[in-house]
């Protein structure tokens, strides 16, 4: 037997045995929470345990190279093992399983018919299998490779993880058995599974999110990604050789500092912040000015064998740092100049929310940082939503419940235009658009809506169809008209289908990118998505400033979500009887 069969055997034993192991223990606790009972088939587990476990430690197993660190002295060892061949020896495998699993339902079937039906199906699974090994054999680059290796643990370690396991699985058949007459062990698992879930899918966003509060140094590391943020520790500090005033330009606040003073007086300024407008220049008198602190950095390094800590004064074009000391007491108030190889920044835990200013910072600044693309964004989603809801629901009741000519055959012909693709009406519609004067505004995102969509007049004339007539026969007697009637009865007995509706608009027009796009050229009509876009473009080599920027853009959307999701769920399963 070769060495690569050996562990592969021996790896499946133990395997085996660790899952037999946990068997017990689930048949012990069984037993324990219910003194009636005896299970029969817990000394059959034990002993097939015990003589996996007695083939595994008989086999003399051999890891790769490469593993050998894993069998260190006063390291326990758990096998792995994996195996590399084509797909037709993988198929072959699958077969032969179904071959044994069908000739074993046939040695316990209850009658004759039974037994031949299994036994026919294990034959077919049979003449699979051989199929995939002449498959397999008849191709000369097919071979079969094991990957051998293992998860080396301490034995303090190892003695936790199986004492929380066996904690873990007893607890599990407790609590099962407890909650047998109330169903709380099936919850409990959905409810893990979701949490499983949610925690999955969550990771983007959580990703996103520590990521808008991350310093440069932090967005890549060689031990991996960096979850808990660090912030370098600063100090105010006025610069007297070169200090920082606050002014005001062009009716906004800035940061400058002066480059040059003029024979009158005045004082030629250069813009530091906002970052949009950085390297503008003015000119404005002494008095408008008002001298604020600069942010030092800290550092921490070794002067003529000292430790210290002190903070940035000056940066030399060399790329030298002039320190002045503030820790120790003896050099307090001393400065000199260091490398920045010699210095370590002094950081904390922390998160760098300096990323969501310096991020409106960069936005252009007729945008009046962001918010005129979100005006632009609230009136598309405003519009779409009034748009949409209004004219599908009007479309879908005269379909649901008015009788005119040629009804089925228009509704038919409706539905029709769900199977065009957008790639198909894009060029139309920009055309009519052009014709209309719209390029450049924000009507041809919005005014479509107005106009009904095939899919929501198609959901909602189902849920209208669902409302009994009497209803409606009962609005008739009491007088109500045609749109008193749709308005005061039919309405909100629509409720969850028009919130859903109303939160896949929200959704969709929030993100919709592909519209401004062809339509919108100024960055005044520009909405988030599309500023979002060119914002990526802009600072894609920040990632803390591009994620900052994101997250503002995606905080509605995730709100709706939290606060809408109960009609999500109601939308789609209700009938729309009143809501109930």
């Amino acid at each position: 037997m070769s060495a690569n069969l050996v562990y592969a055997v021996g790896t499946l034993a133990s395997w085996a045995g660790w899952f037999l192991f946990f068997r017990a223990i689930v048949l012990i606790a069984q037993m324990f929470g219910d003194k009636r009972r005896v299970s029969s088939g817990l000394a059959g587990t034990a002993v097939a345990a015990g003589v996996c476990f007695v083939v595994a430690s008989l086999m003399k197993m051999q890891p790769d190279a490469a593993a050998t660190s894993a069998s260190a002295p006063g390291v326990w060892r758990f096998p792995l093992v994996w195996f590399v061949m084509p797909w037709t020896a993988w198929l072959g495998i699958i077969a032969l399983v179904f071959v044994i699993w069908r000739s074993l339902q046939a040695g316990m079937a209850m009658d004759s018919k039974e037994r031949m039906v299994r036994l026919q199906s294990a034959g077919l699974w049979l003449a699979a299998g051989l199929v995939f090994a002449w498959l397999y054999k008849s191709d000369p680059g097919s071979k079969i490779e094991v990957l051998k290796g293992g998860i080396g643990l301490k034995p303090d370690t190892a003695i936790a993880i199986l004492l929380f396991a066996v904690a873990g699985t007893v607890a599990m058949v407790l609590a099962g058995r407890g909650a047998q007459t109330r169903g709380y062990g099936k919850a409990i698992v959905a409810q893990a599974a979701l949490l499983a879930g949610a925690f999955v899918f969550g990771l983007p966003f959580a990703f996103l999110l520590v990521t808008s509060f991350k310093e440069d140094r932090d967005m890549s590391s060689v031990n991996g990604i960096i979850w808990i943020p660090r912030v370098q520790e600063t100090v105010p500090f006025f610069d007297k050789k070169d200090p920082l005033f606050e002014a005001q330009y062009e009716g906004q606040t800035v940061q400058a500092s002066i480059i040059e003073k003029n024979p009158d007086g005045s004082v030629k300024l250069d813009i530091q912040k906002p970052m949009a407008i950085r390297g503008l220049t003015f000119v404005a008198q002494p008095s408008q000015l008002k001298e604020i602190p600069k942010e030092a950095n800290v550092f921490r390094g070794k002067f003529n064998g000292v430790d210290f800590v002190g903070k940035v004064v000056e940066e030399m074009d060399d790329g030298r740092r002039r320190i002045e000391f503030m820790q120790p007491p003896s050099l307090a108030g001393q400065q000199s100049l260091f490398a920045l190889a010699d210095l370590d920044p002094v950081r904390h835990i922390g998160l760098r929310t300096q990323n969501y200013p310096d991020a409106l910072d960069f936005l252009p600044p007729e945008t009046n940082r962001g918010m005129v693309y979100l005006k632009n964004t609230l009136v598309i989603v405003v519009f779409s939503v009034i748009g949409t809801i209004l004219s599908s629901a009007i479309v879908a009741y005269a379909f649901s419940r008015m009788r005119f000519p040629g009804r089925n055959a228009l509704f038919t012909l409706m539905l029709g235009t769900m199977m065009l693709p957008g790639a198909v009406t894009m060029m139309p519609q920009f055309l009519i658009f052009r014709a209309f004067g719209w390029i450049d505004t924000l009507m041809p995102l919005w005014v479509p809506a107005f106009f009904g969509s095939a899919f929501n007049i198609f959901l909602l004339r189902q849920f209208f169809m669902q409302i009994p007539l009497e209803l409606e026969d009962a609005a008739k007697i009491d007088g109500c008209s045609y749109p008193k009637t749709f308005w005061s009865i039919m309405m909100p007995q629509i409720k969850p289908a028009l919130a859903v509706i109303a939160i896949w608009t929200f959704v969709g027009a929030w993100n919709n990118f592909m519209g401004p796009l062809i339509y919108v050229n100024s960055p005044e009509n520009m909405p988030l998505s599309y500023a979002l876009k060119l914002f990526q473009g802009d600072r894609s080599g920040e990632p803390g400033l591009l994620m900052a920027f994101a997250t503002l853009t995606v905080i509605p959307v995730l709100a709706l979500f939290f606060f809408c999701q109960r009609y999500f769920i109601e939308g789609v399963t209700l009938s729309g009887l009143g809501g109930r």
